[in-house]
């Protein structure tokens, strides 16, 4: 998984003066969690524009003084009006430990029933995986070539070596819904092939 670089200070008062102070100067009272004991620190806000504002996840390797540690974003906080962040909580990442995030899921292919004028109905655009750091994946590959009308593609579809899903087995992802148009198509296709059969059983 790609990674956004952050660099910051540690917070040497933690308060509600200090932190007010950190944020009217533009920077963001920061705080990493899931190592030994928490880590306080502050970030310009502007350095979590390609971490926030974006569809796609990112780990963050972020340069705390110098000391640089691998985390996820965990939660963050808007101003209800402003929407300006307020404070960010990451979760500290560790090669040997297998973390859970949400990672969006990318459709590939064309689904035939689509094409006959089925309804195509994303159902869950992000998945939730679990894998060491070094296995998560940017997105989720859900091929939907062989999806026809009525088709479901499940969570199971997507099953990789390289991590697993915190989903029920019947979790749906994408499915193929008849709508009017591609009931009529279907008609139209099973009038046409009556009809070849007719001709064909009188041309014997």
């Amino acid at each position: 998984m790609k990674s956004i670089s952050i660099k910051g200070s540690k917070r040497e008062s933690v308060g509600k003066v200090a932190t007010k102070a950190l944020r009217n100067a533009g920077m963001v009272p920061c705080v990493i969690y899931g190592g030994k004991a928490p880590i306080h620190f502050s970030a310009e806000e502007k350095a979590f524009k390609s971490l926030v504002y974006t569809p796609n996840v990112y780990t963050a390797s972020l340069d705390v003084d110098g000391h640089k540690i691998a985390a996820i974003l965990q939660d963050i906080q808007f101003h209800p009006v402003s929407e300006k962040i307020l404070h960010v909580d990451f979760y500290q990442l560790f090669d040997d430990k297998e973390i859970t995030m949400n990672i969006p899921v990318q459709l590939e292919g064309t689904s035939p029933g689509v094409l006959n004028g089925g309804s195509l109905r994303f159902t869950n655009r992000k998945l939730r995986v679990k894998a060491l750091p070094a296995n998560l994946p940017d997105f989720v590959v859900a091929n939907i070539s062989k999806l026809k009308i009525g088709n479901k593609l499940f969570v199971t579809s997507l099953i990789s070596g390289d991590y697993t899903f915190v989903h029920p087995d019947n979790t749906v992802v994408v499915q193929v819904r008849t709508s009017r148009n591609a009931t009529e198509l279907e008609e139209e296709e099973t009038e046409e092939t009556t009809e070849e059969s007719t001709e064909e059983t009188a041309a014997e």
